[in-house]
């Protein structure tokens, strides 16, 4: 039988995490669904799923927008995602897509 796939961990994910799982979980840091020093490692397809379906609440609140997040969130949003950014250049991302694959 084989085992389980789980997800790697943003840290370990392509890029840093510039894979749809990666923005799930950047997204949930933002509004501290898991704490910044969650990695998701380890998690199933399920975990991550109920995780995106609670990220879609919060985003629904404002329109799927990050100009109408209000000011602590869109500043928490502009550094998780920022930083992220800048970690996924320096690792060799060139920005044009996200990855389609999942690490």
């Amino acid at each position: 039988m084989d085992k389980p796939r789980t997800y790697v961990g943003i840290d370990e994910d392509m890029f840093g995490g510039m894979t749809s799982t990666g923005k799930i979980i950047r997204d949930a840091w933002v509004f501290e669904l898991i704490p910044e020093t969650e990695t998701c490692k380890g998690w199933n397809g399920q975990g991550i799923d109920a995780l995106l379906q609670k990220v879609n609440v919060e985003w629904d609140k404002y329109g799927c927008m990050v100009s109408r997040l209000p000011k602590e969130l869109f500043e928490r949003h502009q550094k998780i995602h920022g930083d992220a950014v800048k970690k996924a250049h320096e690792l060799g991302w060139s920005g044009e897509f996200e990855t389609d694959d999942e690490g």
